[in-house]
């Protein structure tokens, strides 16, 4: 009897041991099936996370911009000086010059802007050897200091795009640079001729596309004017507005796309947005370079632009708003939008608050009556326009560079803190309006800064109301 207990023993102690064998290998199955599980889970989300920072457009930097100065002041000129060339042209009517004049005092315009010698003497020097005197200037000032301020050899730069509206010489602008700074041969290359003074956004869009496509790029965005072939020698009131609105100034800004470039850049452009009304023959014509009656060329600049750019802004920010507005104003526009253009309704516009998406704005400097239309409709506070006001009393209207001289003003004012929103909002010819949204990477230390407003920032801002005998 003990024998077959000890038998039954055996027999149960070896089919537990077998049991509990096979229990350990079922269990280490699982755990390597289970681990299997997660690995290749892990391996599908890490696949499927590479895919969409594959298909994301890279970020971009403005690394720094440079605006042009003139280092002494041999091209400073004040209404006076450039009323009494005007006189000694012999060209322009007694009426002419009286309604010049008053243009000139409620222009908004300072005592002291830059325009180039050549326009300046009894017989202005209106010819292509000045035009390009003019820009090489302009553009080499504002690129030497762009170059000295990023340490970025000329030879890093792939991609170049430059803008200027009425002066289109051969070889290009472009070339010009290139064979100035030495570029290297395959660098790709970009002239934007006849676009207005909205091609400087329009220029950063471009190139921000550009960056897009060509990783580990640097991009040079160039914006200029050339006053020389601006200027109008004809009688046509229309045409006339130019000489005294337009001033020499440019801009030249260095945009990459290397990730570890963003510690040093100032910048992350956030969105870029274009509206073009040249397919409405009101806004077509609102401004138009053309021959006067006599066969002079000159740019004709209707008395209904104030209209256009309100009419066009109003469309641009329709599409600005989602974009950048928090959900609260969403809302609020977007049912009075639904409420008048849907059903029909008759309910005022809602004016977005864009001093809730935005901290700094830099408007156009079109001019005064331009500005004061933006801040209707925009309902912003004169601190909010100080940056334009103030860049088209000091320099005038730069035009596509404005917007970066008064970027410039507000880093001069140590108003630049990290996480702020800049609004660059361009109104030029066609007609358009152009937007670049900006974000601060950092702050931006005013004792470690120089741009062309460090030398006389702390005499701003001052009072640019017309005299009311004007």
């Amino acid at each position: 009897m003990n024998l077959i207990l000890l038998l039954s023993f055996l027999v149960a102690a070896s089919a537990s041991a077998s049991v509990h064998h096979e229990f350990k290998y079922l269990q280490q199955s699982l755990m390597i099936s289970c681990f299997s599980a997660i690995l290749f889970l892990l391996t599908l989300v890490a696949i499927i996370f590479l895919h969409y920072l594959k298909t994301q457009p890279c970020k971009v930097y403005l690394v720094d911009f440079a605006c042009y100065k003139p280092n002494d002041d041999s091209c400073a000129t004040t209404k006076e000086m450039l009323v009494e060339a005007f006189k000694n042209y012999g060209v322009f009517s007694e009426e002419n010059m009286q309604r010049m004049e008053k243009f000139l005092d409620k222009s908004g315009l300072g005592p002291k802007t830059y325009v180039p010698q050549s326009i300046m003497q009894r017989q202005p020097k209106l010819c292509l050897v000045e035009a390009r005197k003019e820009t090489e200037t302009v553009i080499f000032g504002a690129i030497d200091e762009l170059l000295d301020k990023t340490w970025v050899r000329p030879n890093d730069i792939g991609i170049l795009v430059v803008n200027c509206v009425i002066f289109c010489p051969t070889p290009s602008l472009c070339d010009i640079i290139v064979n100035r700074y030495k570029l290297r041969h395959n660098v790709l290359c970009f002239d934007l001729s006849g676009m207005g003074c909205s091609a400087g956004v329009l220029a950063i869009d471009f190139a921000k596309r550009l960056l897009q496509s060509h990783p580990n790029s640097y991009a040079m965005v160039v914006s200029t004017e050339n006053t020389n072939k601006g200027i109008y020698m004809g009688n046509n009131l229309s045409m006339l507005v130019a000489n005294c609105l337009f001033r020499m100034g440019g801009s030249a800004s260095l945009l990459s796309n290397h990730p570890s470039d963003r510690h040093r850049s100032k910048y992350q452009i956030i969105h870029t947005l274009r509206t073009h009304l040249a397919s409405d023959d009101r806004s077509y014509n609102c401004i138009f370079q053309q021959d006067d009656d006599q066969n002079i060329p000159g740019i004709s600049i209707s008395t209904d632009i104030t209209n256009v750019a309100g009419k066009v802004l109003k469309s641009h920010i329709t599409s600005l708003a989602p974009l950048v507005l928090p959900v609260s104003e969403k809302l609020k526009f977007l049912v009075t939008f639904v409420g008048s253009k849907v059903l029909g309704l008759n309910i005022k516009a809602y004016v977005p608050n864009f001093k809730l998406a935005f901290d700094h704005f830099c408007i156009h400097t079109g001019a005064t009556p331009v500005l004061d239309t933006m801040q209707k409709r925009l309902e912003l506070r004169d601190w909010d326009m100080e940056p334009s006001r103030m860049t088209l009393y000091r320099f005038g209207n730069t035009s596509a560079s404005s917007v970066w001289y008064e970027l410039a003003y507000c880093e001069a004012k140590g108003r630049i803190k990290k996480g702020d929103k800049i609004w660059q909002l361009q109104f030029g010819s066609g007609f358009k309006c152009n937007s670049a949204v900006w974000v601060a990477l950092n702050n931006v230390e005013v004792a470690s800064l120089k741009n062309a407003w460090t030398d006389d920032i702390h005499e701003f801002p001052v009072n640019v109301v017309p005299p009311q005998n004007s």
